[in-house]
């Protein structure tokens, strides 16, 4: 049985993270990652172009982007968004930030934040061992004993960064979860967040491909509302996707099947509905031979007018001076609040994160300890902390990382 002083499962971000600071403070460290790479899932963010981080000042909104940000407080104190720009820039890999604070690799390139943590882990004598799985771990009178698929090794403390169950193929199965619950630690359900929304209406198919910028929606439980988002919306053959349903889908799973779910969407968010009443008036007097379908081209995308009409129980073939106050008024309404039913999220495998895992209540946000069961930690998504699309998953994987092996 060999022994170390400490056994980190997981190589993604906050494995990796953990074990290149962890290095600095003990002599024995190693990884055991399923995959035969490390950080495999950090591949696939932005798009293959990895979406590190985003750099708008740690604050009250910044936190407000994450479930659970109060825990991050203390995370982000030891560990910043600046802390993990200059740490990449110091090992040599050249970031760029584009406008909307998103951080990249300047080579758009995933590969090379890959490159560059395992760099630094080599440089600091991690031992990594890939194509391992953990089958179990045991707490022992002093330590912990860690059961392989390949062997039995013996340590001092642990650090659980399995991830969540969000895209399975890259290791994330959950199993973080079943030891967690093991050692007695409280499991908040665990559900897709940044996925899709499958929607119930039919003709949401023939809107397949089409993109909204600038509106703003909101979902609800049984007319009670769970959330709101202003950004883009793009109609997919399922239902619905883009950054503002993305960031919306977390509030969603998690009141999945406690009843009907709605999500209106606002097609002109900066008006209300006296001026945009005032606006069809103004298109109907300008355009007063115009058909009801033509008219409505210069306020929604053209490929939406049918059915939007046809929902709305106006006819689309009636000339504009034709259109009477109560007609205008249904569009109007309609316009401010399109109303679509939610069928189902889009399942973990297409999720870009986990909502739910190991409750923030029972982790030291100074340390990442256990406060259950002592030289127990965790770091990353295997934590109740999902944020929203734009970096700050990564940065909360990295700091929560970097947090449990500087203290340990």
């Amino acid at each position: 049985m060999e022994g170390f002083d400490v056994i980190i499962i997981g190589a993604g971000p906050s494995g990796c993270f953990s074990g290149i600071f962890t290095s600095e403070r003990c002599k024995k460290v190693v990884i055991i990652e399923k995959n035969n790479q490390i950080c495999k899932k950090l591949l696939l963010t932005g798009k293959g172009k990895c979406n590190l981080t985003n750099m708008n000042e740690i604050n009250n909104d910044y936190l407000s982007k994450y479930r659970n940000g109060k825990f991050l407080i203390n995370v982000f104190h030891q560990f910043s968004n600046r802390d993990l720009f200059e740490f990449f820039e110091n090992n040599g890999l050249k970031l760029k930030i584009d406008t909307g604070k998103r951080v990249y690799p300047e080579s758009e390139n995933g590969e090379d934040v890959v490159k560059t943590v395992k760099k630094i882990l080599d440089r600091n004598k991690v031992k990594v061992f890939l194509k391992e799985r953990v089958i179990d771990i045991e707490k022992l009178k002093n330590g912990f004993k860690v059961i392989t698929d390949k062997r039995i090794f013996k340590c001092a403390k642990v650090i659980i960064a399995t991830g969540g169950k969000s895209f399975p193929e890259t290791g994330s199965q959950g199993d973080g979860f079943v030891w967690a619950k093991k050692f007695g630690h409280k499991i908040i359900n665990p559900v897709p967040a940044l996925c899709g929304i499958e929607i119930k209406e039919n003709f949401i198919k023939k809107w397949q491909g089409i993109n909204l910028k600038n509106v703003k929606v909101i979902s609800y439980l049984n007319d009670k509302k769970i959330g709101e988002e202003f950004g883009e919306v793009l109609f997919t053959h399922y239902g619905v996707s883009g950054p503002a349903i993305l960031n919306l889908s977390g509030n969603i799973s998690e009141n999945y099947g406690k009843g009907e779910i709605k999500i209106i969407i606002n097609f002109k968010p900066a008006l209300n509905e006296e001026i945009l009443d005032n606006r069809l008036q103004r298109e109907i007097n300008q355009n007063p031979n115009k058909i009801l379908k033509n008219l409505f081209k210069n306020l929604i995308p053209s490929g939406l007018i049918d059915e939007f009409l046809e929902i709305s129980g106006v006819d689309s073939e009636k000339k504009a001076n034709q259109i009477t106050k109560k007609e205008r008024k249904i569009l109007a309404e309609s316009l401010l609040n399109f109303s679509l039913i939610v069928k189902k999220p889009r399942p973990f495998y297409e999720s870009m994160v986990t909502r739910g895992g190991v409750c923030v209540d029972e982790i030291s946000p100074k340390t990442m300890e256990s406060k259950i069961l002592k030289n127990l930690y965790f770091a990353g998504e295997v934590i109740d902390i999902d944020g929203k699309t734009g970096g700050y998953n990564l940065q909360a994987y990295f700091s929560t990382g970097y947090v449990s092996g500087i203290n340990i």
